[in-house]
């Protein structure tokens, strides 16, 4: 992942150097404010946050992108922008670190899939694109991950409500391939038993 420049996150109180700040005790809560775009249809995406507060997951019933064998083009691109409330207990901020994306490939050989994401705090900058892309033949689940540097991290401005808007996009292309026959990716396991997994760093907020 690539944020756009922001705040450098500082240890917490009492933290040793580069020490990774320590969750904060409470429950975080992650609301779906909003859900658009075609890889996401009303009631296709759902949100869970780990019992350790490490981490939130987006699990997606309906995200694919096909081209070929007749394929719409509309088929061949589709994506999501979730706009989430990320509820944290008073005191803390945090930034999204890591981001373990996984889905199904189905691609004819000489066929092109492509991911990508970004994320972005609501009234501030949307960060750069982050692309991967998957060439054909491929039959088999794919996983790809986005790491910021920690001098980049984007924190979410301590004691103010800003939604965390998620931007994806995923496509399906023919490229050299047969065009009679399918090719398409998902987002998430074909049985739906994984989810695209946000790892959260916390960090206190200064005493006021």
């Amino acid at each position: 992942m690539s944020p756009a420049a922001g705040a450098a996150p500082g240890a917490a109180p009492g933290a040793a150097p580069g020490a990774a700040p320590v969750a904060p005790p409470g429950q975080v809560g992650v609301d779906v404010a909003s859900v658009n775009g075609s890889g996401c249809r009303p009631g296709t995406a759902s949100v869970a946050v780990a019992p350790d507060n490490s981490a939130f997951t987006v699990t997606y019933s309906d995200y694919l992108a096909q081209a070929g064998g007749g394929s719409s083009v509309t088929a061949g691109r589709k994506n999501c922008l979730l706009s989430l409330v990320v509820n944290v207990p008073q005191g803390y901020t945090y930034a999204v670190a890591k981001v373990d994306y996984r889905g199904f490939g189905s691609l004819a050989e000489g066929a092109i899939g492509t991911q990508k994401a970004s994320y972005y705090f609501q009234g501030m900058s949307q960060t750069a694109y982050r692309t991967h892309q998957f060439h054909g033949a491929l039959e088999d689940n794919w996983q790809v991950t986005d790491t910021a540097s920690i001098s980049a991290l984007v924190f979410a401005p301590c004691g103010e409500k800003r939604n965390l808007n998620i931007n994806t996009e995923l496509r399906a292309e023919v490229g050299t391939s047969d065009t009679s026959k399918v090719s398409y990716m998902t987002v998430d396991s074909t049985d739906g038993g994984i989810g695209t997994v946000y790892h959260f760093s916390w960090k206190e907020c200064p005493a006021r």
